[in-house]
C-alpha cells in the first residue's frame, strides 16, 4: 500500500510516498533531505503529538492554566493523558516552562506551564 505525506520536519515540505506493508514502512521516496525518511517511519509506525490543554487554577491570576507536554506522545495515549490533565489544579504561581507534573502518567515526558499566572 502506497500512502502519500506531506513532511513537516523542514521547511520543504515534501511530498512523500511512503510504501508500507503489514503495518510497516518499507520505502519512503519524495524526501529531499533525510528527515523526511525518519518523519514518515514515525508517522506510520508510532505517530507522537505535543498534547497542549488547559488545567484549573485556584487562588490563582487566571482560572485555567495553559499547559503542554514538553516531548511529543503517542497518539494512543492522547485521551487518557488528557482525561488525567482534567484532574490537576494549580494552586502555587507558575512561570512558563515549570514543570507540573514530571514524568506525566509514566511515559518519560513532563507536563509543562505555558504562561506566567501569579498570585
Amino acid at each position: 500500500m502506497i500512502k502519500k505525506l506531506t513532511c513537516i520536519q523542514c521547511p520543504k515540505s515534501c511530498s512523500l510516498n511512503v510504501d508500507i506493508e503489514n503495518c510497516r514502512v518499507v520505502r519512503v521516496s519524495g524526501n529531499l533531505c533525510p528527515k523526511g525518511e525518519e518523519y514518515a517511519t514515525t508517522e506510520v509506525e508510532n505517530p507522537r503529538r505535543v498534547l497542549t490543554a488547559t488545567v484549573l487554577a485556584q487562588g490563582l491570576s487566571l482560572k485555567m492554566v495553559p499547559v503542554r507536554t514538553n516531548e511529543p506522545i503517542s497518539k494512543a495515549k492522547i485521551r487518557e493523558a488528557a482525561a488525567e490533565i482534567k484532574k490537576i489544579r494549580v494552586t502555587r504561581p507558575l512561570n512558563a516552562g515549570d514543570v507540573i507534573v514530571t514524568d506525566f502518567l509514566g511515559l518519560g515526558v513532563n507536563l509543562i506551564a505555558t504562561r506566567k499566572i501569579t498570585f
